[in-house]
């Protein structure tokens, strides 16, 4: 299994729905959690979520470069998953269903033949 720190290579629909899952979940929370510590002026919990939701964020989008390196396309794509939601949600929605290439593509064999999930 690759690294989920590094934007190289492919992963499957599958894969990236299980990150996406976990990982959007996370950012909910971490949301929930600087709301409400924003309130109670608890610094020191808004600060710890907001880097845990940008840690999460930025986790997210390089299991999107790998969805799209799957699917063909380049990770330039993957800025316009910054856009705010409900937009972006439209986009990791659309990774999650677009099938990947098949075979071996530029950015490395098909990720359906070594997958583990």
């Amino acid at each position: 299994m690759t690294s989920i720190f590094k934007p190289e290579g492919r992963i499957t629909r599958r894969m990236y729905l299980v990150m996406f899952i976990i990982f959007y979940f996370i950012n909910i929370l971490c949301l929930m959690i600087i709301w409400d510590s924003f309130h109670s002026q608890s610094w020191a919990v808004f600060y710890a979520a907001l880097v845990v939701l940008v840690a999460s964020i930025c986790i997210l989008l390089v299991q999107a470069i790998k969805r799209l390196h799957d699917i063909g396309l380049d990770w330039k794509y993957s800025l316009y998953l910054l856009i705010p939601p409900p937009l972006n949600f439209i986009g990791f929605i659309w990774l999650a269903a677009k099938k990947g290439q098949d075979g071996e593509n530029e950015y490395g064999p098909d990720p359906r033949k070594t997958d583990v999930i």
